[in-house]
């Protein structure tokens, strides 16, 4: 592999059923060097909209599974060039965040991993008080693999780094959920997932009002969302309720587990 083959970058999407924003994110990574959509069998254009845009698709079976994370190294294998980046279907990457990229890789001090700020949007707005939501999602191929749970981020080789969070124009857009409606058929998923792995943990009567009740101080006073008007507000009683809704199932798999004993 020569120098200009090490300088080469891959941007991996996990999808299902994701037409919605598909075209846009596509618009935004098509002058990387590869773009590598990684389907769980959807159900709508999804694929098509990949094919046509030229992208190389490899198919990993959906099964049961309510998250990509199970899917993550698969796709991130199936890439062909040393430097991933990880992009879901509803992120768009700015053409400053392109260049800087292209330009680290060429640093010999360059970190093995970048944490990379992300811009979140809810019922239209950017809200702050989400900022900078560091992921990481750019990294060296080789030696890389992804937890396959909810909500994990990959292990990566190396050092890594994050891009300063005042550089706002090197962060990932993400944009807006569906609606209220959607957020919330997510947070019970992604509270069912949380259960499983906190399953056996002792909650009280006490947590279900003191976990929520610190996310949402955390996130609308601490971290500011008041000034983000009523999405804020409103994205701050959902974290709240995402808590006790982990709390709820913890206790009742808890619960289940001592009857199944005691039969």
């Amino acid at each position: 592999m020569d120098n200009n083959d090490n300088n080469k970058i891959s941007v991996v999407i996990n999808t299902y059923n994701a037409q919605l924003y598909l075209q846009q994110v596509l618009d935004t990574v098509k002058d990387f060097d590869e773009v590598l959509v990684c389907d769980m069998e959807s159900t709508d254009s999804t694929v098509e909209i990949a094919l046509r845009n030229g992208c190389k698709v490899v198919t990993f079976p959906k099964a049961n599974h309510r998250c990509a994370e199970p899917a993550r190294t698969f796709a991130i294998q199936s890439a062909s060039n040393p430097w991933v980046l990880t992009v879901d279907a509803d992120e768009l990457v700015t053409p400053q965040l392109r260049e800087y990229l292209y330009d680290r890789i060429k640093d010999q001090d360059c970190p093995a991993g970048l944490y990379i700020p992300r811009k979140n949007y809810f019922m239209g707005r950017f809200i702050r008080a989400g900022y900078p939501d560091y992921i990481l999602r750019f990294f060296k191929r080789e030696g890389t693999v992804w937890p396959p749970y909810v909500h994990t981020m990959p292990i990566v080789q190396g050092r890594t780094e994050k891009i300063p969070a005042g550089r706002e124009e090197l962060a990932l857009i993400h944009l807006d959920e569906e609606g209220v409606e959607s957020r919330v058929r997510k947070l019970n998923d992604y509270s069912s997932d949380a259960a499983q792995k906190r399953k056996g943990k002792n909650y009280g009567v006490l947590t279900l009002f003191t976990k929520p009740a610190f996310h949402f101080f955390k996130y609308y006073i601490f971290k500011g969302g008041f000034r983000d008007g009523k999405p804020a507000l409103i994205r701050a009683l959902l974290n709240a309720f995402y808590q006790v809704m982990v709390v709820a199932k913890v206790i009742e798999l808890n619960q289940k587990s001592k009857n199944n004993k005691q039969i």
